[in-house]
């Protein structure tokens, strides 16, 4: 039996082929789950284009995780559809230019909520919206919610204000494992090396993660293994990692605990 049989998902954030949640869903319906995926906004035509090239899909849902009005109508569609949500992935971020490569103390706050609110506080609003379907969840032990992080235990150059909403997606995480575990429900992150994405170009000096995490990690690292990142994600989707949650999986070659 495959590690998703029977299972229902929900995947944020697809753009492209090289996306992570591409990467994704595309293990879930090879480890035999139902997927839905979401879209938002200029980018929703490009998902729908990329979501066929996944094959056996469901649908392409807008959810625009700032929009109250869509957030709890993809929640609805998802209860009509399946009735239940067993797995929810959460790979959304986004920070205007100013908070990125430019220091801390050239953003204003606007632009600092605008990251807050799609990068980090969004896990939450996902999480709020699906509760009853994932309440109903009738995987083995329960439901799990998987949002995609990357390393907040550093300061990285040019990461900025991004970093600051890494660590608020990893308390937040810790928190909300901690409410809805009587439910349930898992919540843990994913800690990812850095991945060639669309998301990763829009990082000034992208190339000083490449260049220099190779060489910390003592595994090496690939900045296409982009497969990696979606075998550690099925794994905790699926009941093997039944009693895991407030947990951060790192899969980076090793580099974050190196000095």
């Amino acid at each position: 039996m495959a590690l998703l049989t029977d299972h229902r998902l929900l995947v944020t954030g697809i753009l492209t082929e090289d996306s992570l949640a591409y990467a994704i869903a595309r293990r879930s319906l090879e480890e035999g789950a139902a997927v839905i995926v979401t879209g938002a906004g200029r980018g929703l035509s490009l998902t729908r284009r990329t979501a066929r090239k996944l094959g056996d899909v469901g649908e392409v849902l807008e959810l625009d995780v700032t929009d109250v009005g869509q957030v709890d109508a993809a929640a609805a569609a998802v209860l009509e559809r399946f009735g239940r949500l067993d797995g929810l992935v959460h790979a959304i971020g986004y920070a205007p230019p100013s908070c990125l490569g430019q220091g801390m103390l050239v953003a204003p706050f606007t632009d600092v909520a605008t990251a807050m609110h799609v990068s980090t506080y969004s896990l939450a609003t996902l999480v709020r919206a699906f509760l009853p379907a994932l309440r109903a969840s009738q995987a083995v032990g329960g439901a799990s919610v998987v949002g995609l992080d990357f390393d907040a235990t550093r300061a990285y150059p040019l990461y900025d204000w991004m970093g600051v909403m890494k660590a608020g997606l990893e308390s937040l995480s810790r928190y909300l494992a901690r409410q809805v575990g009587p439910d349930h429900i898992r919540v843990n992150l994913v800690a990812a090396g850095p991945i060639r994405t669309i998301a990763a170009k829009s990082i000034p000096g992208f190339s000083v993660f490449e260049d220099n995490w190779g060489e910390r990690a003592p595994l090496g690292w690939d900045v296409h293994d982009s497969p990696a990142v979606a075998d550690a994600t099925v794994a905790l989707l699926s009941p093997l990692l039944r009693a895991t949650t407030a947990e951060i999986l790192h899969v980076d070659g090793g580099a974050h605990a190196m000095g």
